[in-house]
């Protein structure tokens, strides 16, 4: 049932039933050497989401998107998050439980280095843009939407993933709430398969590059008034273009965000090489 408009955006009843949230987010965008694309799916779903990630305490959901050259050549924005803007063919998420990111991180980073130390790295790629980020907020297409605890899990077809970086001293929650508020968050929902746009700020250590990683991570995070939105689509994500387009236009034309990047994935196929011939 679509959101009521009279209550439009206010939190649905039943997303915050229960105790388990997400607070943090790790987002990989990666691109395989050319020549390697299969051997880089093959080590990246079986061995590294494990033992990289999904092992990870506090890690409470992950999954894989995947940008064919058709989903690129329908991006659109600046360079400062994937240069060029085609770069970056894989996408790996992460939710990490509220309130134990530190947990979390003082495990991943020494866990990623043995990893490396061990021969289980995967040298034949290249880290477009890397960082962690805390959870902003969300809003839903629908009165009894999917939480965006589960939106990993829902097996959705596709995700939007969006860079803005907020004008005139907005930080990314004042931003936020600017943007769920307008009128470009409800025409984005309404007669579309966009379900849920989920909202997170680069965290601290992720503002400049990180030094500590044992290979370059790509674009920094972002500063304070960078806002990444994730958009989960219930259908065929290119569907979904023209009201990102209209979604990003309205944002300029109210004066509230630069739009930096703006590019859509398909669901990877688990346990297959599907679309690593259709990446470039």
């Amino acid at each position: 049932m679509p959101y009521p408009p009279d209550n439009y955006p206010l939190t649905p009843a039943g997303v915050d039933d229960y105790p388990v949230k997400v607070g943090s987010m790790l987002l990989t965008l990666v691109d395989p050497h050319k020549g390697f694309e299969s051997a880089y799916n093959r080590w990246y779903e079986r061995d590294h989401f494990y033992a990289g990630c999904m092992e990870g305490p506090w890690q409470i959901a992950g999954s894989r998107w995947v940008a064919t050259r058709e989903m690129k050549n329908l991006r659109w924005g600046g360079t400062d998050v994937a240069n060029p803007l085609d770069a970056g063919s894989y996408v790996a998420i992460y939710w990490v439980e509220a309130g134990h990111h530190k947990d979390w991180d003082d495990w991943a980073l020494p866990q990623v280095q043995q990893l490396y130390a061990n021969g289980r790295g995967f040298g034949e790629r290249s880290h477009v843009h890397t960082a962690t980020f805390d959870h902003v907020g969300a809003v839903y297409r629908d009165a009894d939407p999917v939480p965006v605890e589960l939106a990993l899990d829902h097996r959705f077809d596709g995700i939007v993933c969006l860079w803005l970086d907020g004008r005139h001293g907005l930080d990314a929650a004042a931003l936020q709430e600017r943007i769920a508020q307008s009128d470009a968050t409800r025409d984005l929902f309404t007669g579309s398969d966009i379900e849920i746009v989920s909202s997170w700020t680069p965290r601290p250590e992720f503002r400049n590059s990180r030094d500590n990683a044992p290979m370059s991570l790509g674009s920094p995070g972002g500063q304070a008034n960078r806002l990444c939105q994730v958009a989960f689509v219930g259908g065929d994500v290119r569907a979904s273009i023209d009201w990102f387009r209209a979604y990003t236009k309205a944002i300029n034309e109210l004066d509230l965000a630069d739009t930096l990047l703006v590019a859509p994935f398909l669901r990877t196929i688990v346990g297959t090489d599907t679309y690593t011939d259709q990446l470039w």
